[in-house]
């Protein structure tokens, strides 16, 4: 008999691997509910055929209830992520508070016996620079100013008081295809990154749908392993590298020193001995991102590397507290040694 899967959020990154890993499986029925957009409807275009896709709001109780009925597995990916979540707080409780509230609710009522997997994050740990060995009953303590950590937090305590079978993933530094934006700047050079492809990520939640008994009522830290951590000041040097954009010759104190996130999941083994997702490395990612890059965007980056530079360290915000002595924002980003000396 088919499993009847759910997955919300199939059109993020990790979603459309998920999409593509279960799209060809025999052995499940599969319902995608998502929001429609320009970019959901051309990801799901090539698989309309193979599917039953439903097109909602999942801050929408009746739009939730609609993919509710006979789910044997939820996979639960849908939310506001960073930086939206950041410039939008109040959208991004509404998604992924109030919408997984509205699903769980649903499910308890139409799918009682249904699996619940969900997508949490490295950043319910917060600043993690100074003890970055990271393990599932650490403090969860977001750092100052992420509103998306915080919906993550509440998320996961509505999920574990739920009367649902449910399992917790809580992501590592999932790269790929990242777009530059100010948040760059607001993670400290020297913190120590565990990345994890989407590939890897979404086979983690595939392989999950037959191993419920070894997942149910726990929470898992989910990265790559030892072979895929760094420091962030190395992850973005070879980035710079790969882009043409040579060294990381930005102003001091343009990188923020605290009150960001990641780290090395001392304990994440234990997810890989159940589930076998890991296939890749640092070096498989970055052979990955390098064969997207075009010629002709190496070339141009390559010329205009000094202003395009220029024009990313205008955003950082960590550099603009300084300049405008904003002290809030100073003691956010820097603490309270810099503080004294602005």
């Amino acid at each position: 008999m088919k499993t009847n899967v759910l997955l919300t959020g199939a059109s993020g990154t990790i979603g459309s691997e998920i999409l593509n890993q279960l799209i060809d499986n025999d052995d499940v029925n599969l319902t995608v509910f998502d929001l429609k957009t320009p970019k959901s409807e051309k990801i799901f275009k090539p698989y309309l055929s193979k599917a039953n896709f439903v097109f909602g709001d999942i801050s929408n109780a009746d739009d939730v209830l609609a993919v509710s009925n006979d789910k044997d597995v939820v996979i639960h990916l849908a939310a506001i992520i960073p930086p939206l979540a950041d410039e939008k707080p109040d959208l991004a409780y509404k998604v992924n508070v109030t919408g997984t509230k509205n699903l769980l609710k649903s499910l308890e009522k139409h799918s009682p016996d249904a699996f619940f997997m969900y997508s949490s994050s490295v950043s319910v740990y917060g600043d993690r620079v100074r003890n970055p060995n990271i393990r599932v009953g650490d403090p969860l303590v977001p750092s100052a100013g992420d509103k998306y950590a915080k919906t993550k937090l509440e998320c996961e305590r509505l999920i574990q008081k739920s009367p649902m079978k449910w399992t917790i993933f809580r992501l590592g530094a999932i790269m790929k295809n990242h777009k530059i934006s100010k948040l760059m700047f607001h993670m400290p050079l020297n913190s120590t990154m565990e990345i994890c492809t989407p590939e890897d990520t979404a086979r983690a939640f595939v392989n999950g749908i037959d191993k419920q008994n070894e997942l149910e009522g726990k929470v898992f830290n989910l990265g790559g392993g030892r072979q895929c951590t760094t420091t962030y000041e190395d992850f973005l040097q070879r980035s710079f590298n790969l882009y043409g954009l040579g060294k990381l010759n930005f102003k001091p104190n343009t990188f923020a020193t605290q009150n960001f996130h990641c780290g090395y999941y001392a304990d994440g083994d234990e997810l890989e001995k159940i589930l076998h997702f890991r296939r890749d490395d640092l070096g498989s990612y970055f052979a990955k991102t390098k064969a997207g890059i075009s010629f002709w965007v190496k070339a141009l980056a390559t010329i205009f590397r000094f202003p395009i530079k220029k024009y990313l360290q205008a955003q950082s915000e960590p550099l603009k507290a300084i300049k405008l002595k904003n002290r809030r924002l100073i003691k956010r980003f820097f603490g309270k040694k810099l503080l004294v000396s602005a």
